[in-house]
């Protein structure tokens, strides 16, 4: 075991790498919108003289920015609603399967970028989209990587939904460098040969099937993973189901199926939770361009001041993420074994993280409701601060409450539903741009009243943790 520990390691730090700098890049979109506006992307749609464009001239321009909504709004969707499949097809096929597809899809999408820019500007909905998918692709590989360190797991998969948010920030290098004179097509275009970059690790540190969960002593896998290896994953499943017990942990008390985990009020409720809070996140980053200058009163210095400095905030992702999975850790023993880290323990470990989370969005939507420009300072900290303990928890609470065995299905199923309800987002775009005239306050009041929702997860949890305690405890006094 001790010589696979330097694999061990190249392999966490390289898969944080790749998440910090590809993983999660649509989502710094905002910062891509003030280049593409300056390329004269969908321009023809804005009135005046050809050619014009609202970045340059400092006007407003709906239809334009309406387009540029709209493909956030794609590529969000796609991002989450995919991930049902995606996660069958990690389940199902592997990791190295996976991988080769998140690499044709990623690069695809930076090369579609590499064509002519405002004659083409409809591409830009199909190229949003293949970067999105391609890169929650990555992410959902790599968070297994967790496994290999099973003291600290959900400190890893936080670490690496850090990542995912802070790559946002790849959008706004790209504006900076474009400020300074790199065009747009080569940015993207050594973006797309770093794609060899994916290859070599999906090749030689990432193995074909899954990473088991605390894996057995020699475990290693790569291209000269040894045969035996490719069968550890699958035999620990089938000895785990067939003792009722579940490889990560979890509340044995509930059915092992993937149906009855689906159905079940347990995960609806967090389901409920990541949906609304990510629906105020999505809306947020969709509108902050023409909120940006709504507020700046067109002053585009102003508006690139202020888009510089929500892109500076993302990348602090990876750095408030971790935090989540160790207040999620801390309750956990250095590693699992009898007696250690037992399901109601685990569950109460992450009670705590779902309130503060909750409590975070609460805070980032009220303050993204004031029209205050300097106020937005603060708002782009809440955000950050939200989102990568929103995404972090996500993953490390699915991954502690459910069978290992549906992590990729389960997980997939939550980014899919969640994503249906993110399309709300559209029509409050329509709404703030019609009848509201461009002022998204009223919308803003109602996403903060519904996120008061999002509390009703860490309750639930923490009354069935005690449930679970009790019945427990009720166990060993009833046989005696």
């Amino acid at each position: 075991r001790a010589g696979a520990r330097p694999r061990y390691w190249l392999t966490l730090l390289s898969g944080m790498l790749e998440c910090l700098c590809f993983a999660g890049a649509v989502f710094g979109f905002a910062s891509l919108v003030f280049v593409l506006k300056a390329e004269g992307y969908f321009s023809q749609l804005c009135s005046g003289p050809a050619g014009s464009n609202s970045s340059r001239n400092g006007t407003d321009c709906r239809e334009q920015d309406e387009q540029f909504s709209l493909v956030f709004t794609i590529a969000s969707f796609l991002n989450n609603f995919l991930c049902l499949l995606n996660g069958y097809l990690f389940d199902r096929f592997g990791t190295m399967a996976t991988r080769l597809l998140a690499t044709c899809l990623y690069t695809s999408g930076t090369l579609l970028c590499l064509l002519p820019s405002a004659a083409s500007s409809e591409l830009l909905f199909l190229a949003a989209p293949c970067i999105a998918v391609g890169g929650i692709l990555l992410l959902l590989t790599n968070m297994q990587v967790g496994n290999l360190f099973a003291a600290h797991r959900s400190t890893i998969i936080t670490l690496y939904n850090g990542a995912f948010d802070s790559s946002s920030a790849l959008f706004f290098i790209i504006k900076v460098l474009y400020e300074g004179g790199i065009s747009l097509r080569t940015s993207f275009l050594v973006i797309s040969s770093c794609s060899i970059i994916h290859l070599l690790r999906t090749l030689f540190l990432m193995p074909r099937s899954r990473i088991p969960y605390a894996p057995r002593q020699h475990y290693s896998y790569g291209l000269r993973c040894p045969r035996a290896n490719r069968y550890e994953v699958e035999q620990l499943e089938r000895r785990t189901m067939a003792e009722g017990q579940r490889p990560g942990g979890g509340d044995t008390a509930s059915p092992g199926s993937f149906r009855s985990c689906v159905l079940s009020w347990f995960f609806l409720w967090h389901l409920l939770w990541l949906s609304i809070m990510q629906l105020r996140h999505f809306f947020f980053i969709g509108t902050l361009n023409p909120t940006l200058n709504r507020l700046a009163r067109n002053d585009p210095h102003l508006v690139s001041r202020y888009t510089n400095a929500f892109a500076v905030a993302q990348l602090c992702g990876v750095l408030f993420a971790p935090w989540n999975g160790i207040l999620m850790d801390r309750h956990k023993g250095r590693a699992p074994g009898p007696g250690n880290a037992t399901p109601p323990l685990q569950l109460r470990s992450s009670c705590l993280s779902l309130f503060v989370t909750s409590l975070q969005g609460l805070l980032f939507s009220v303050c993204a409701s004031i029209p205050l420009l300097p106020l937005q300072y603060l708002s782009f900290v809440l955000q950050v601060l939200n989102r990568s303990f929103l995404y972090g928890g996500n993953a490390a609470f699915i991954s502690i409450a459910f069978p290992a065995c549906h992590f990729g299905k389960l997980y997939g199923v939550a980014m899919s539903l969640s994503a249906l309800v993110s399309l709300l987002q559209y029509p409050c775009f329509t709404l703030v741009r019609g009848p509201l005239r461009g002022d998204p306050f009223y919308v803003d009041v109602a996403l903060t009243l519904l996120t008061l929702l999002v509390f009703v997860h860490p309750v639930y949890t923490f009354v069935r943790c005690r449930r679970l305690a009790r019945r427990r405890a009720e166990g060993p006094a009833t046989q005696a």
